[in-house]
């Protein structure tokens, strides 16, 4: 008789903890997040790109037109159970270096800096006209006949 209180508060332990787990929040990162200590070594003027890469190591992203522009772009978002992920920590640097590889600028850019794009939901036109499905059906009868 004493098995079964054993039971039940063992299944009401693992009941608990999975409602807790459930709680918590799940934390991703992605990109390169920089922190301050290892942008401390790094002064326009004095910093080579190759000091960059050894400190900061490869650029996330490259600027299309220009090489000598590197980005450096990092978030954490936080999701708790099926609610949208919240933006808790995001930082984006744009180093830009000279033709000898000497930095020349440093700057971080903030969500004001931002652009909000406007997405269009609207279809391309294409050549000809729209067929209905019975159209398609009926133009489709005849066309193939057994081949001998």
């Amino acid at each position: 008789m004493r098995i079964f209180p054993r039971r039940r508060a063992g299944l009401l332990l693992c009941l608990s903890a999975a409602a807790l787990l459930a709680c918590s929040p799940v934390v991703e990162t992605r990109g390169f997040l920089v922190d301050d200590e290892r942008l401390a070594g790094i002064e326009p003027g004095r910093t080579t790109a190759r000091e960059v890469v050894g400190r900061l190591g490869t650029p996330t992203s490259v600027a299309p037109f220009d090489d000598r522009t590197w980005y450096y772009i990092g978030q954490r978002t936080e999701k708790v159970a099926f609610f949208a992920p919240e933006v808790t920590e995001r930082r984006i640097l744009v180093m830009q270096f000279d033709e000898t590889g000497m930095l020349q600028e440093m700057d971080e850019l903030s969500e004001e800096d931002g652009q909000t794009v406007a997405l269009v939901d609207r279809e391309t036109p294409t050549l000809g006209r729209r067929m209905t499905f019975l159209e398609q059906v009926i133009g489709n009868l005849g066309r193939f006949e057994g081949q001998n």
